[in-house]
C-alpha cells in the first residue's frame, strides 16, 4: 500500500518553504561572500527554472525552449538599458512583457501539437529566437553579445558594485516575490484548472473548459517569469550573449528542475542551487573531467529520489508516521486497562 505525505505536513512545508528560501539566501550572503557572482546566477537561474516548473511541472508541457522567453528578456532589457531607461525594475518589467509576448504568440501557435511534435516545435523556436539575435547585430551585438548595459542604483540608493553585494541581494528578492507569486498562481482556480488539463483535458472539456485556452495562458505567464529571469540576468550581469536563447540552456534547465522535482515550486530552487553549486565545485577541482560526476549524480537522484531532491522531506515524514502512529497505539495500551 502507497504511503502518502501527511496533509498537515504539506501545509507545513508550503508555508515555511519561501521563508527557508529566503533565509538560506541571506545565510549564504554572510557565509560565501566572495561568491555573490555565483549566488547571483544561481538566483536568476532559479527564477528562470521555476517559469519551466509551471509549465511542466502544473501544465504538462513538455518544452525544450523555454531559453527562447529568457532570451528575449534578457535581450529587451538590455537593450532598453543600453538605448533608453535604467531603472532596474522598469528592466525587469521590459524583459516580462518581452519574455511574455514571444510566449503567448508562438504558444498559440504549437501548444495544439503533443507529444514529441510539441517537442520539436519548442526547439524550433528557441533557434529562430537566437538567429534572430545572432543576425540583428545593431541592436544584440551578435555573436560578441550586447554589452554596456548599465543600469542606475536600486531604488536611487544600492548602487551595483563590482563584489556583487547588491546584485546578489537584489536576485533574491527579485526570487522571493517570484515565488510568492507563483505559489499565488498554482493556487488560483486558474491554476488548478491547468493542473486540470494536465491531469484530464477531457474532463475539462466536458465541463465547457477550453485545454488549449488555459496551456496557452499558463505558457505566457511562465514566459513572464522567464523573462524577468532574463531581464534580471541583464540587469546583473551587464552582458547578453547568444547562449541566452540556446536549446543547451533549455536542456539544463530541464535536467536542474528533474534534479530538484517537478510540481513542487521549491523544487526549481533546490535543483538550480545543487546542480550549480556541484558544477562549480567539480569544475574548479576538476576542469576535465566534472561533467562524469555530474553524471553519475544525476543518476543516482533519478534512481534513489525520483521525485527529486525535494522529496527528501516528503520521504521522511512517510518513514516517521508509522512510528508515531505505533507509539501512540502503545501509549494508549497502557493507559486503557480495558
Amino acid at each position: 500500500m502507497t504511503r502518502r505525505i501527511p496533509p498537515a505536513g504539506r501545509r507545513i512545508l508550503d508555508w515555511i518553504g519561501i521563508p527557508l528560501v529566503a533565509a538560506a539566501g541571506l545565510a549564504a550572503y554572510w557565509v560565501f561572500p566572495e561568491d555573490l557572482g555565483l549566488l547571483t546566477r544561481i538566483a536568476a537561474a532559479a527564477l528562470f527554472v521555476l517559469s519551466l516548473d509551471l509549465v511542466l511541472g502544473y501544465g504538462g508541457i513538455a518544452t525544450l525552449g523555454q531559453a527562447a522567453m529568457f532570451g528575449t528578456g534578457a535581450y529587451a532589457a538590455g537593450i532598453a538599458a543600453v538605448n533608453w531607461i535604467d531603472d532596474p525594475f522598469a528592466l525587469l518589467a521590459v524583459g516580462g512583457v518581452a519574455g511574455g509576448l514571444i510566449a503567448l504568440a508562438t504558444g498559440a501557435l504549437i501548444l495544439h501539437a503533443r507529444g514529441l511534435t510539441l517537442l520539436m516545435l519548442t526547439i524550433a523556436v528557441g533557434q529562430i529566437v537566437q538567429e534572430v539575435a545572432n543576425k540583428a547585430r545593431d541592436w544584440t551585438g551578435g555573436s560578441d553579445g550586447l554589452s554596456g548595459i548599465d543600469p542606475a542604483p536600486v531604488l536611487g540608493m544600492f548602487r551595483f558594485d563590482m563584489v556583487g553585494r547588491t546584485s546578489y541581494l537584489f536576485a533574491l528578492a527579485v526570487l522571493v516575490v517570484g515565488l510568492v507569486v507563483a505559489r499565488r498562481i498554482v493556487r488560483s482556480p486558474f491554476g488548478l484548472a491547468c493542473r486540470g488539463v494536465k491531469e484530464d483535458p477531457l474532463r475539462i472539456s466536458a465541463i465547457g473548459g477550453s485545454p488549449k485556452a488555459y496551456l496557452v495562458a499558463l505558457y505566457a505567464v511562465a514566459g513572464v517569469f522567464a523573462g524577468v529571469a532574463g531581464g534580471l540576468t541583464a540587469v546583473t550581469s551587464g552582458i547578453v550573449g547568444l547562449d541566452s536563447a540556446g536549446f543547451s540552456w533549455s536542456a539544463e534547465a530541464l535536467v536542474m528542475l528533474v534534479l530538484g522535482g517537478t510540481g513542487r515550486l521549491y523544487g526549481a530552487v533546490i535543483g538550480t542551487a545543487a546542480f550549480m553549486g556541484i558544477h562549480h565545485i567539480l569544475a574548479a577541482s576538476d576542469p576535465f573531467h566534472w561533467m562524469a560526476f555530474i553524471g553519475l549524480f544525476l543518476i543516482g537522484i533519478v534512481l534513489f529520489l525520483p521525485g527529486g531532491i525535494v522529496s527528501v522531506g516528503g520521504r521522511l515524514a512517510v518513514l516517521l508516521r508509522p512510528r508515531a502512529g505505533a507509539s501512540d497505539d502503545g501509549e494508549r495500551a497502557k493507559g486503557d486497562p480495558r
